[in-house]
């Protein structure tokens, strides 16, 4: 699928500014950092440790060095993308993927029951997989998958990201189990491992539930009225490529196209496993699609010119992706070059002190929420602000668990709109979706989740938890 026309511009410059407008900030901002300590093997804050430090203000050069410094900073999660997007060019290829689509299309269409219930049952089990193993960087290769299955059934492009990103995202914000949030950051907190679990995973069922019912209202919006789509002028040239238009009523799976389709399911439920039992991460899923994508192409037939040329015009097609990676990223790096990060911290945190326990509550999670733009790291950010949030709860008459709580909500609902991300913006370039349409869509779902948040937020203070 070649999205290479599709892209943006306005994205890029969109980046570009933020990257200007973090430089200025160097210069508006004293510098201050945190001194690290070790604790149970990790490096975390010392929440007494902040220091002003002399400025390190980021002029002309560091902006325009800022890209190159983005993509070696992000070199791993760049090549990741490009590895995945060969894997399933290869994929493509075998029209496996073309043919299963038109069945379900033609299932979609007769049966009332899975008409119903596909959008529910599909971002049920990505907010599962948020929740459980922190599912982030893995809903990548789910976007090449449920862009053309969504336009298949009469959905958009916005739908198909939707979800397996929005699902996942609702999951990893509440979360009941997954190690490298919630994990992290009890662990810091000194809770014990996956603590308070009946309330968590009563938030998990409400926030899921509204990014359903979000979803599905917008996707049966856009069933009966294509036009109003945000993506309804790229979606009319996807379908023309994925010749949705001639749904061909006799075509079935094959047996080489059934093979395939068992494979690649067994590939996802080892990329599953080897996350939450061997710790897998970005080099090992890597890995996998590599192995998946040439044991498709042998199976599916093809020669090997064919299977090294699905590689690399997979790759080729998402080198813009890498770019609003790089950018993406490049925003960090000013933050971190110019030393402000530790005085945002600081001065965030002090804002809490002094108000009610369930005022407090509420403020940690709109605190959580800013650093989460400069932070974009679920493990990095409990370690960088627990250490700081927790004694302070115990100052505030906020327990723990809430503290926890308040930074899961802040780190994970906004990973949907933060430019800094470079999965949220790796999936927009991906998907041909502007960034400042993506946001205007996904704003009020947005409000939702912060409301939600702070609802959440009150009934711990009740029930002592």
């Amino acid at each position: 699928m070649n999205w290479k026309n599709l892209k943006s511009p306005n994205t890029y410059f969109l980046i570009f500014m933020l990257i200007i407008l973090t430089a200025i900030l160097t210069y508006l901002l004293p510098g201050g950092e945190y001194q690290f300590i070790e604790s149970s093997g990790r490096k975390i804050i010392d929440p007494d440790s902040f220091k002003p430090i002399a400025s390190h203000p980021q002029g002309l050069m560091a902006i325009f060095q800022a890209p190159i410094k983005g993509f070696i900073e992000a070199a791993q999660i760049i090549g990741f993308v490009l590895l995945v997007g060969g894997a399933f060019s290869v994929l493509q290829k075998t029209e496996t993927i073309d043919v299963a689509i038109q069945v379900l299309a033609r299932a979609h269409e007769h049966s009332t029951l899975i008409r119903k219930s596909i959008i529910p049952v599909f971002m049920i089990i990505f907010s599962l997989a948020g929740s459980v193993f922190g599912m982030s960087e893995e809903v990548i290769p789910f976007v090449l998958l449920f862009i053309p299955l969504a336009l298949a059934l009469g959905y958009d492009t916005v739908t198909g990201v939707a979800i397996p990103f929005v699902g996942a995202a609702a999951g990893f914000a509440a979360a009941f189990i997954n190690p490298f949030t919630l994990g992290v950051a009890q662990g810091i907190a000194q809770l014990p491992p996956l603590s308070g679990f009946s309330y968590r995973f009563f938030c998990w069922s409400i926030t899921t539930a509204a990014a359903i019912l979000f979803v599905q209202r917008y996707a049966l919006k856009i069933k009966s009225q294509p036009q109003k789509s945000i993506t309804y002028q790229q979606d009319q040239q996807r379908k023309k490529k994925l010749h949705l238009e001639l749904v061909n009523k006799s075509l079935t799976l094959d047996v080489r196209h059934k093979t395939i389709l068992i494979i690649f399911t067994l590939s996802m439920a080892l990329l599953v496993a080897g996350v939450m039992i061997n710790q897998w991460y970005i080099n090992e899923i890597a890995a996998l699609f590599v192995a998946t994508g040439i044991l498709v192409g042998v199976v599916g037939r093809l020669s090997v010119d064919e299977i090294t040329n699905g590689f690399i015009k997979g790759a080729r097609d998402l080198v813009g992706t890498a770019f609003v990676i790089a950018l993406a990223r490049g925003i960090l790096v000013i933050a971190q070059d110019g030393k402000i990060i530790g005085t945002i911290l600081h001065g965030l945190a002090s804002t809490i002190k002094g108000v009610h326990p369930i005022i407090a509550s509420q403020l940690m999670f709109f605190v959580q929420t800013l650093i989460n733009f400069f932070i974009p790291s679920g493990s990095g950010q409990a370690a960088l602000t627990i250490p700081i949030m927790a004694p302070l709860s115990d100052l505030l008459g906020v327990s723990r668990q809430t503290a926890v709580l308040a930074f899961q909500f802040g780190d994970g609902f906004s990973n949907l709109v933060i430019p800094t991300s470079a999965v949220t913006m790796g999936i927009l370039s991906l998907a041909g979706i502007p960034y400042d349409k993506w946001i205007k869509w996904i704003l009020p779902l947005e409000i939702i989740f912060i409301v939600l948040s702070c609802l959440l937020l009150i009934p711990p203070f009740f029930i002592n938890w």
